[in-house]
């Protein structure tokens, strides 16, 4: 039965004149006896929100709360139905909760969509039992003491709501039915995240589950309306830490989500649609997200840039950089504003890394080793431009040069490796990449010079024969009318 047919249902029980709310003169009878036997659901609900707004328990039940007799209150004949089970539970909520006119008269602000949401959702999906959904609102808000989320008693409220979230997704067994992709171990890992000790510390505005995967309308990561799908998430955690007076108290910066939409990794992610390419939890984590320390930058980073990660912890700089206490990737590149990295980098000029360390002065060797590395790469770009030249030249002639134009291929491909290879920082290593890619450059621009050249050469034999051939016809002619005359 769809979501739509059973809150009509629910109109039609609470529609019945015998449900009617508690009052003065009219005492909710139901409560007055279950709370005279002491059980549990009255002792909760002496505080829900609903028996505060007047609601009797008939406003859920059915039946009518007036009546002192059991059997006269709870008459099916008047709308008595007892506890709801399965989707009958959401249904019934969803009878107030979806009606924006109902929820005027108890003055609340709540919005009515939360049933769509749900019914959409994940968890709207129909369960193993089949006839009912994987969660009703009684799930996560409670049943007979439910309170507003702002409440810290609320299962929902935030800092609750991890062990409410957890009671289904912490439990192996009962993930296994639905999911056993899923990991259930998130509660453990969110536990050592920032976010984590914060909230247990308190702090009420720390992320918590449904601040990253929302409340009602939770979707399958891989569905490309989730809050945590990969090109979600940047503006999911930019919702807070974008929000200069959200972080105020916590005295960070609020500049990361507007510097990463213009990075090369932003760039590629929310621009190119490259759902490969790293967003926020990428680098920091999911549920045990921190920022990366000093010495596990270069790690997370290295789990994409792998060999540049290589090259770099057998440089003569890892160990510079571990005696400084400098990030590894980040003192060069930066972290949310990384820009794509160009020969520009390179050098001992001011707009070059490695001029903020290295100068004539102060590690010398250093200076003088990353000036050759750029005249080298600067060298092997220009001959690569100047054959490149040549091949179009030939080409424009019309002479084959097809073998040679590939063999650059690899000159590029030797100053792509060379751009890796600064990261040895390891100046022979770099000499025999970049010497490659010369051999290449001046083996391609010979071949393509010849090949310009013996587009002359037959330019000038052919006007030579063509000049030899024309003589010699004239000559023929001349011989002949000679002969003719006589």
């Amino acid at each position: 039965m769809k979501y739509g047919t059973k809150i009509l249902t629910a109109f039609f029980f609470l529609s019945i004149p015998c449900a009617i709310a508690a009052s003065p003169k009219n005492p909710d009878q139901c409560f007055v006896c279950h709370e005279g036997m002491g059980d549990k659901p009255s002792s909760l609900y002496k505080s829900d929100v609903h028996k505060l707004n007047g609601i009797s328990c008939s406003g859920c039940h059915g039946g009518d709360a007036s009546k002192e007799d059991q059997d006269d209150a709870m008459k099916k004949s008047i709308g008595f139905i007892g506890v709801p089970h399965g989707d009958e539970i959401s249904t019934l909520c969803g009878s107030c909760h979806a009606d924006s006119v109902k929820m005027r008269q108890y003055n609340s602000k709540l919005p009515t969509h939360q049933m769509n949401l749900l019914a959409a959702s994940v968890h709207g999906k129909n369960a193993i039992k089949g006839g009912q959904h994987i969660v009703q609102c009684t799930t996560c808000h409670n049943s007979h003491g439910i309170v507003s989320v702002k409440n810290p008693k609320s299962p929902v409220h935030p800092l609750r709501v991890t062990q409410t979230c957890t009671q289904c997704h912490a439990n192996a067994a009962y993930m296994r039915l639905y999911n056993p992709s899923l990991p259930v171990d998130q509660l453990d890992k969110y536990r050592t995240s920032v976010h984590g000790l914060r909230n247990a510390q308190g702090d009420a505005k720390a992320a918590v589950c449904s601040s990253c995967h929302s409340g009602h309308d939770i979707q399958p990561a891989g569905s490309a309306k989730s809050h945590v799908n990969a090109a979600n998430i940047p503006e999911t955690c930019a919702k807070c830490h974008a929000s200069a007076d959200y972080m105020k108290e916590y005295k960070i910066p609020t500049d990361q989500y507007e510097k990463f939409t213009k990075s090369v990794h932003g760039v590629a992610l929310l621009q190119k649609h490259d759902l490969s390419a790293p967003a926020c939890n990428d680098c920091h984590g999911n549920h045990g997200a921190v920022p990366p320390g000093v010495e596990s930058i270069s790690k997370v980073c290295g789990s994409c840039h792998a060999l540049n990660a290589d090259l770099f912890s057998a440089s003569p700089h890892k160990k510079a950089f571990d005696e400084n206490k400098f990030p590894e990737c980040e003192t060069c590149h930066g972290n949310h504003g990384i820009m794509t990295a160009t020969v520009t980098m390179l050098g001992v000029d001011s707009t070059a890394v490695c001029s903020k360390c290295h100068t004539e002065q102060k590690s010398v060797k250093g200076y003088r080793v990353a000036q050759e590395m750029r005249l080298l790469i600067d060298s092997l770009t220009n001959d690569q431009k100047r054959a490149l030249g040549i091949v179009e030249e030939a080409e424009q002639k019309g002479m084959e040069i097809g073998e040679a134009k590939f063999k650059l291929r690899d000159a590029h491909q030797a100053r792509l490796e060379s751009r890796t290879m600064v990261h040895s920082f390891n100046k022979e290593k770099f000499d025999e990449v970049i010497a490659k890619g010369l051999n290449v450059t001046s083996f391609v621009a010979l071949e393509a010079q010849r090949a310009v050249e013996e587009y002359f050469f037959r330019r000038w034999g052919l006007g030579i024969a063509t000049l030899i051939i024309t003589i010699l016809a004239v000559s023929l002619y001349a011989y002949i009318r000679r002969l003719e005359n006589k």
